[in-house]
């Protein structure tokens, strides 16, 4: 969840996920070394799945409960999605700096691309990490993180628009199932005691997320091919994308006057900015070792992994946040995992061809 900038967790870890597959993925170790390549893994897994399960959890606990009333937050929700957005930039940004300067000795070598050239996926990976927070105060964790898989769907229409990109027949029946799996998933989980019209507002802002969230990834692969991976690797396209992002937050932030608003929530309710922060720090823990798991595992383990984490959240939550399952939602969410395994399978196939 959900490809580019280590800002925030499933939306922004499917950002992540784009921008580290660029990489690539280095070789295997023998085995003779097979306790440390174990060891390796265990390392990735593990840091992979603490570091957004943790930030899973906490994006729906700063979203979804009652705090302690202020003036200008009467229903004690957390009032700004916004802020959420700019804590992970803020962050995201010190990380890149660190990681280009530590890679290239300078924080501003072998700059080929132009800022302007990240600022349209800086727009809309700033505008779906939004509409992805914005969504909890609507839909479960669970049924977000399902949606979510069927993003396949405008990402394969934005590689038309955008690049020209022709898709088999075979996926185009693979997003159909997954779409139908999120459809029963989503029916299912409504509870009875919602109101539909807010059910339906959830849903479009996750519309929203997916749809900005495809444009994203789709972008950044057309800055990779224009300006050769060679002179944009994976750290310059995150400061790239956040600084850029940064600046877009701010100004929402002064522009929807969240900023009083934030301080007079963190004055009655300072657990809340420790929340903030833990999130933020997960998601860029999260963002180191989707680069590190990449490169010394390859793109396919690592997208095995992230999937286990979606199954692994969506169960997280419903203990953890009181979701029931039912059996049609379970029946959704095994054909939306289903078919995305079945997809892991076809390409590790296919590699293994190479």
């Amino acid at each position: 969840s959900d490809n580019i900038s280590v800002a925030s967790g499933d939306e922004d870890e499917r950002k992540n996920e784009t921008q580290a597959l660029v990489g690539g993925g280095g070789p295997i170790a023998p085995p003779s070394d097979f306790a440390k390549t174990a060891g390796r893994f265990l390392f990735c897994f593990t840091g992979l799945q603490v570091s957004y399960l943790t930030w899973g959890y906490m994006q729906e606990l700063i979203m979804t409960t009652t705090f302690t009333p202020t003036p200008s937050a009467p229903d004690g929700r957390f009032p700004s999605a916004a802020f959420c957005v700019f804590s992970n930039r803020f962050l995201a940004i010190i990380v890149a700096m660190i990681a280009v300067r530590i890679k290239h000795g300078s924080i501003l070598q072998n700059n080929v691309a132009p800022l302007v050239a990240f600022a349209p996926c800086a727009l809309s990976n700033t505008m779906s990490s939004w509409s992805q927070y914005a969504s909890l105060r609507y839909v479960s964790f669970p049924v977000q993180t399902v949606f979510k898989s069927s993003k396949i769907i405008p990402v394969m229409v934005m590689g038309k628009f955008l690049k020209g990109t022709n898709y088999p027949y075979s996926q185009y029946l693979e997003a159909l199932l997954i779409t139908v799996g999120v459809a029963i998933f989503s029916i299912a989980s409504k509870r009875s005691n919602s109101d539909t019209t807010t059910e339906i507002i959830g849903l479009l802002f996750m519309c929203t997320y997916i749809t900005f969230d495809s444009f994203t990834s789709q972008w950044q692969s057309k800055v990779y091919d224009k300006y050769g991976k060679a002179n944009v690797d994976p750290y310059q396209m995150m400061l790239g994308v956040n600084s850029s992002a940064i600046v877009m937050t701010t100004m929402g932030l002064i522009a929807g006057g969240d900023i009083p608003k934030i301080i007079e929530f963190f004055q009655v309710n300072p657990n809340v900015l420790q929340y903030n922060i833990i999130t933020a720090i997960t998601s860029a823990s999260g963002q180191l070792f989707i680069y590190t798991t990449i490169k010394e595992f390859g793109p396919i383990v690592f997208t095995v992994i992230m999937t286990t984490r979606q199954m692994m959240s969506i169960c997280i939550s419903s203990i953890l946040f009181g979701h029931t399952m039912t059996w049609k939602a379970a029946v959704g969410a095994t054909l939306v995992f289903g078919v995305l395994f079945y997809q892991i399978r076809k390409k590790y196939i296919a590699s293994q061809r190479k």
